[in-house]
């Protein structure tokens, strides 16, 4: 049974800094992308960004680009999203997630942590 556990979230003014991190146990995917996604309240969740396996290949979504950083870390089977120049707008429940490619779908993602709540203040 695969196990994501996010960690980080917490209360931040904006123009701050945040960093998630995912750690996965269990057995996964072979080479499994990992990607971030995020709820706002009355919103539907969206994609923030994914890595692949080697790390290579990264993905944004618009929103954050330029300002937030995906890594992870194979030998500890985690994954980090470092957020700076943090805004209000980023307010939401951050979710972890384990997929097959680097793509912004949800429908690629197999498997989902319960979430980290990430409060962006002014």
């Amino acid at each position: 049974q695969v196990q994501l556990r996010e960690s980080g979230g917490g209360l931040v003014q904006a123009g701050g800094s945040l960093r998630l991190s995912c750690v996965a146990s269990g057995q996964t995917l072979s080479r499994p992308t990992m990607g971030w996604f995020r709820q706002a309240p009355g919103k539907q969740r969206e994609f923030v960004s994914a890595i692949g396996y080697s790390s290579v290949a990264r993905l944004y979504a618009d929103s954050v680009k330029g300002r937030f950083i995906i890594s992870r870390d194979n030998a500890a089977d985690t994954m980090y999203l470092q957020m700076n120049s943090l805004k209000t707008e980023d307010t939401a429940v951050y979710y972890c997630a384990v997929g097959r490619t680097v793509v912004s779908r949800e429908s690629n993602y197999v498997y989902w942590g319960q979430g980290t709540q990430v409060t962006v203040s002014s």
